[in-house]
Protein backbone atom coordinates (compact mmCIF):
# COMPACT_ATOMS: atom_id res chain seq x y z
CA UNK A 1 0.00 0.00 0.00
CA UNK A 2 2.12 2.81 0.89
CA UNK A 3 4.62 4.35 3.71
CA UNK A 4 3.73 4.31 7.01
CA UNK A 5 5.42 6.78 9.77
CA UNK A 6 4.85 8.25 12.90
CA UNK A 7 4.38 11.94 13.83
CA UNK A 8 3.51 14.05 16.69
CA UNK A 9 -0.26 14.47 15.46
CA UNK A 10 -0.09 10.60 15.05
CA UNK A 11 0.51 7.73 12.37
CA UNK A 12 0.52 9.36 8.48
CA UNK A 13 0.03 7.13 5.36
CA UNK A 14 0.25 8.32 1.96
CA UNK A 15 -2.17 6.44 -0.47
CA UNK A 16 -0.63 5.68 -4.03
CA UNK A 17 -3.46 4.55 -6.48
CA UNK A 18 -4.40 5.76 -9.86
CA UNK A 19 -6.24 9.05 -10.29
CA UNK A 20 -9.91 8.84 -11.48
CA UNK A 21 -11.11 9.79 -15.44
CA UNK A 22 -11.31 13.37 -13.75
CA UNK A 23 -8.55 13.52 -12.18
CA UNK A 24 -6.47 12.87 -14.79
CA UNK A 25 -7.98 15.19 -17.14
CA UNK A 26 -7.85 17.99 -14.75
CA UNK A 27 -3.98 17.60 -14.75
CA UNK A 28 -4.22 16.98 -18.48
CA UNK A 29 -5.79 20.20 -18.98
CA UNK A 30 -3.09 22.37 -17.40
CA UNK A 31 -0.04 20.46 -19.61
CA UNK A 32 -1.57 20.52 -23.17
CA UNK A 33 -4.55 22.66 -25.29
CA UNK A 34 -4.79 19.60 -27.66
CA UNK A 35 -7.51 17.40 -26.54
CA UNK A 36 -5.23 14.45 -28.43
CA UNK A 37 -2.03 15.12 -26.29
CA UNK A 38 -4.70 15.35 -23.01
CA UNK A 39 -6.20 12.14 -23.27
CA UNK A 40 -2.35 10.76 -24.24
CA UNK A 41 -1.50 12.48 -21.09
CA UNK A 42 -4.41 11.13 -18.61
CA UNK A 43 -3.50 7.72 -20.41
CA UNK A 44 -0.31 7.50 -19.14
CA UNK A 45 -1.37 8.58 -15.90
CA UNK A 46 -4.39 6.05 -15.65
CA UNK A 47 -2.10 3.31 -16.80
CA UNK A 48 -4.95 2.76 -19.57
CA UNK A 49 -4.69 2.87 -23.43
CA UNK A 50 -5.58 5.87 -25.30
CA UNK A 51 -7.71 4.58 -26.97
CA UNK A 52 -10.25 3.81 -24.16
CA UNK A 53 -9.15 6.90 -22.16
CA UNK A 54 -10.45 8.77 -25.66
CA UNK A 55 -13.64 7.29 -24.95
CA UNK A 56 -13.91 8.66 -21.28
CA UNK A 57 -12.90 12.06 -22.51
CA UNK A 58 -15.53 12.39 -24.79
CA UNK A 59 -18.08 11.75 -22.23
CA UNK A 60 -16.25 13.71 -19.42
CA UNK A 61 -16.48 16.74 -21.43
CA UNK A 62 -20.55 16.15 -22.68
CA UNK A 63 -21.10 16.30 -18.80
CA UNK A 64 -19.52 19.51 -18.56
CA UNK A 65 -20.67 20.64 -21.84
CA UNK A 66 -17.12 22.63 -22.53
CA UNK A 67 -16.86 24.55 -18.85
CA UNK A 68 -13.54 24.16 -17.22
CA UNK A 69 -12.89 21.83 -15.13
CA UNK A 70 -10.31 23.24 -12.76
CA UNK A 71 -13.18 24.37 -10.04
CA UNK A 72 -12.67 25.56 -6.34
CA UNK A 73 -13.05 23.64 -3.17
CA UNK A 74 -12.43 19.98 -5.34
CA UNK A 75 -12.48 17.32 -2.41
CA UNK A 76 -8.90 15.69 -3.45
CA UNK A 77 -5.67 16.87 -5.00
CA UNK A 78 -4.49 16.43 -7.96
CA UNK A 79 -0.83 15.58 -7.78
CA UNK A 80 1.73 14.58 -10.80
CA UNK A 81 5.04 13.63 -10.08
CA UNK A 82 7.66 13.45 -12.36
CA UNK A 83 11.06 11.32 -11.57
CA UNK A 84 13.76 12.31 -13.61
CA UNK A 85 15.65 9.64 -14.73
CA UNK A 86 18.95 8.27 -13.08
CA UNK A 87 21.92 9.45 -15.37
CA UNK A 88 25.39 8.09 -14.50
CA UNK A 89 27.66 11.49 -14.88
CA UNK A 90 31.45 11.10 -15.64
CA UNK A 91 33.48 11.47 -12.24
CA UNK A 92 36.14 13.52 -13.10
CA UNK A 93 39.97 12.97 -11.04
CA UNK A 94 41.16 15.63 -9.55
CA UNK A 95 44.19 14.08 -7.83
CA UNK A 96 45.63 13.34 -11.24
CA UNK A 97 49.62 14.94 -10.67
CA UNK A 98 51.44 17.49 -13.44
Amino acid sequence: MGATWKTKWGVRRVRRENPTIEEALVAAESLAEDPAQRAEIAASLMGLPVEEVKVLAAKHAARTRGRASLVAGRTRAVVVEYKRPRTVRPTISFSRKR
